[in-house]
């Protein structure tokens, strides 16, 4: 993704909101709920995203205590016990065929996260993974009322306007990509599909699919206007998303 002409261009999880890339804030919020084993799908440039956590300084963004010059002491350290795997997935590989990709990495896992890393979200996680394990299904996503301005028009037969609405007060939702699925997920994507077609029809063919839906807090980075609108709001202290800052620690580490 690039901004504009005059920036070098950088993968789209790389781009800031209030100072951080969203790719560090949605694991800094899979993290305060205990998932601190990450697999990064990497592609259109996934070096940058490499030296990123390779040169990552936490005392640029956290507070921290300097003596002798030299030996730095953090207050709270964000990735300390992060596992960060990071798999080389192809440029214009779909987001079914990165998942198939990293399946050698999760066969031990029953359950794991999925997340296209372009949105921001304050859902209390621990609900949907609880949702889900009752219900026993192979995937469940978020979904959430579409946040654009534009308008829902229906009509007659006679083509007059019968009901004009905005598209977040009718009963439209849309994929809040976060994702839950089982392991089984996998003997439901192909050779050369994508996630959301094929896959997830397939798994809806065999009622394997749920739906948590969330009214709360959620907003995309699709466009310049929605950076524009996050930073805003993060400049302004309302950082919903951040929930790790809501519940802070004192312990410290070295």
């Amino acid at each position: 993704m690039k901004l504009d002409s005059s920036m070098e261009p950088i993968p789209k999880p790389l781009i800031t909101i209030g100072g951080n890339p969203i790719l560090l804030l949605l694991m800094k919020y899979y993290s305060f709920y205990g998932h601190k084993d990450f697999i990064l799908c990497l592609g259109y440039r996934g070096e940058k995203i490499k030296k990123f956590f390779l040169n990552y300084d936490e005392c640029l963004s956290g507070d921290f205590i300097l003596s002798n010059g030299r030996k730095k002491k953090l207050f709270k350290s964000d990735i300390d016990e992060w596992r960060i795997t990071f798999a080389e997935t192809g440029l214009q590989t779909s987001v079914g065929q990165r998942l198939k990709m990293i399946q050698k990495y999760l066969d031990e896992e029953e359950v794991f996260l999925a997340n296209y890393s372009d949105g921001l979200t304050d859902l209390y996680l621990p609900n949907m993974i609880e949702y889900f394990a009752q219900r026993k299904k192979i995937g469940c996503l978020l979904t959430v009322k579409p946040a654009v301005v534009f308008h829902s028009v229906s009509a007659t037969k006679d083509n007059y306007v019968k009901n004009i609405r905005q598209l977040n007060q009718t009963e439209l939702r849309i994929n809040g990509g976060f994702f839950i699925f089982r392991k089984e997920i996998f003997d439901y994507i192909r050779e050369g599909e994508d996630l959301v077609n094929e896959p997830f029809q397939r798994l809806i063919n065999k009622n394997e699919l749920l739906t948590y839906k969330y009214d709360g807090f959620w907003a995309s980075l699709d466009t310049y206007k929605d950076k524009q609108r996050l930073d805003e709001i993060a400049s302004s202290g309302s950082s919903f998303w951040e929930i790790w800052n809501k519940n802070e620690s004192k312990e410290v580490c070295e």
